[in-house]
């Protein structure tokens, strides 16, 4: 039986939470973290000593961290193409998972935190305007692939589009001003027509 910890308007969490659903897996979810509390008590600090979500519980095997979570699903649920079986095109889709997080992660959540967690009049402009600035910076790096290719993944939709995917929904519905990018925009309207998308993704942003 596998559980999945965490609330559900949290990025990472609804990484997990989505290829959950693309693979049609049934599972218990219980909020954890935030307003829900629970990560700093001990029975889940034994689970997760970093006291963070998600959390993977399948059967007896505990897992934390979100990509590494979304990887362990794909190798034992799911199939090519959305976890490939060549080598060379798993490892292209699973760079997109490991970019996140080392060039991503930081500045959005300064952008995030600032627009969406933050009274209006408490707001770090300058702190926001600089993530906005380095993201579309690294975005650039995004759309020159998507011109090439339908997904991150490669030909079809898969592994590596998730982790972005995830992020990518606040980015499009924050209201900022943003670059025109054609093969994103496309690419954003392809992840919000699938339907496990809209359930755990496209949620009011809190």
């Amino acid at each position: 039986m596998l559980t999945i910890w965490g609330r559900a308007n949290s990025n990472n969490v609804k990484k997990v939470r989505w290829c959950a659903a693309e693979l049609g897996l049934n599972y218990t979810h219980i909020n954890a973290g935030g307003t829900y509390g629970k990560v700093n008590e001990q029975p889940y600090r034994a689970l997760n000593p970093n006291g963070l979500v998600p959390l993977l519980q399948d059967g007896d095997f505990v897992l934390w961290e979100s990509n590494t979570i979304v990887r362990y699903l794909a190798a034992k649920f799911g199939q090519a193409p959305f976890y490939p079986h060549d080598l060379q095109a798993r490892a292209a889709a699973e760079k997109w998972m490991d970019w996140l997080t080392s060039t991503i992660a930081a500045p959005f959540r300064t952008l995030f935190w600032g627009m969406v967690r933050t009274p209006a009049e408490q707001r770090d402009r300058a702190a926001i305007d600089a993530a906005i600035a380095e993201l579309e910076q690294h975005f650039t790096i995004v759309e020159h692939q998507l011109a090439q290719q339908p997904y991150l993944s490669g030909a079809e939709f898969g592994i590596g589009d998730i982790p972005l995917g995830s992020f990518i929904y606040a980015w499009f519905e924050l209201p900022i001003t943003r670059q025109p990018r054609p093969h994103m925009e496309r690419w954003y309207q392809q992840l919000c027509a699938r339907p496990a998308y809209q359930s755990t993704v496209m949620i009011p942003l809190t």
